[in-house]
């Protein structure tokens, strides 16, 4: 109980320095940008000087920068994101209702990744050096140099507007109409994270299957899928590693995947609200993000010591 004390302790103290400090940068960043919160709120009504000192006094924007960040890190201590500049609903409501079908979006992806990666890269690894191994190879590379975005417009492109299969755009409503939409979307997503499982799972099963507990199973006779099967349980830590990564990659990646399927998601509320400098919006979308981040890598390291009994949470191997 101490060493998992310990080290949920440690994990908590530096996701918050990492907060913090993204925070800060997000919002000095903001505050460079070209252009103003006041002209944005005003469109295109007259800039009278009333009505801009209005806009200032409302949003406290003649405050300095500094003034303004701890007022926002003030109430977000105490619960309150804020109001966005640009719409004026609540802040948490916006991430509330946008929130379901980016995790939505996410998992989608994942899954898919995870249904053809591992298997690639188990029969990678088992035809090693033979031209289906090359086959996977080849795949994983170009699976990885593919950019969501592009994928995602070769898809519609195909089988949305050539063979019509799927839905140009929208979520859908209801689970299965919603999976029908979400397809292509995970898709686009899931492109590259097959070719990183395939590289993880191939080289990781690789080095096991040389390993001298394989060589002595086989040669007492043990059955090929039962040997496969320890070997495919010691490699699940390299594996794990590949989906935190993949997890975390996608929640970035549905930025643009969001705004090419036109998705009222996370990544397209976040477009939206750099383009109009809505700063309550952007410094929530990067404190939920990096919170997401950090709970993923935290399921990472738990999921270590629960399939490998060697590793153990409170610092190193046991």
């Amino acid at each position: 109980m101490k060493g998992w004390r310990a080290f949920l302790l440690r994990r908590l103290a530096g996701t918050a320095a990492v907060v913090l400090l993204l925070s800060i940068g997000v919002f000095g960043l903001l505050y460079l940008a070209p252009g103003s919160v006041q002209q944005t709120l005003l469109g295109i009504r007259p800039a009278t000087a009333e009505t801009i000192a209005a806009v200032q006094a409302r949003y406290h924007l003649n405050d300095p920068v500094a003034v303004q960040y701890l007022r926002w890190l003030g109430g977000v201590l105490r619960g309150d994101l804020g109001t966005s500049i640009r719409t004026g609903v609540p802040v948490a409501d916006m991430l509330g209702l946008r929130l379901p079908l980016t995790l939505a979006l996410t998992g989608y992806g994942t899954l898919l990744a995870a249904l053809a990666g591992v298997p690639l890269g188990v029969l990678g690894a088992l035809r090693r050096g033979r031209a289906a191994d090359r086959l996977v190879v080849t795949a994983g590379v170009v699976g990885l140099s593919a950019p969501p975005f592009a994928v995602g417009l070769l898809l519609l492109v195909v089988f949305a507007l050539g063979l019509g299969w799927f839905p140009v755009y929208g979520a859908g409503e209801g689970l299965a109409d919603q999976a029908w939409h979400l397809t292509l979307p995970a898709a686009a997503l899931a492109v590259g994270a097959v070719g990183m499982l395939v590289r993880f799972s191939r080289a990781a099963l690789v080095r096991e299957l040389e390993q001298d507990y394989v060589v002595f199973a086989r040669a007492r006779g043990l059955a090929g899928p039962v040997v496969l099967g320890y070997a495919l349980r010691n490699s699940l830590v390299p594996i794990l590693t590949a989906a935190g990564l993949i997890v975390t990659g996608m929640l970035a990646g549905t930025v643009l995947v969001e705004v090419t399927f036109a998705l009222p998601g996370l990544g397209s509320l976040l477009v939206e609200s750099v383009t109009f400098k809505d700063v309550p919006v952007v410094q929530a979308l990067a404190l939920l993000l990096t919170l997401l981040i950090a709970a993923v890598n935290l399921l990472v390291d738990v999921g270590y010591s629960l399939v490998d009994p060697r590793v153990r949470l409170g610092g190193g191997p046991s």
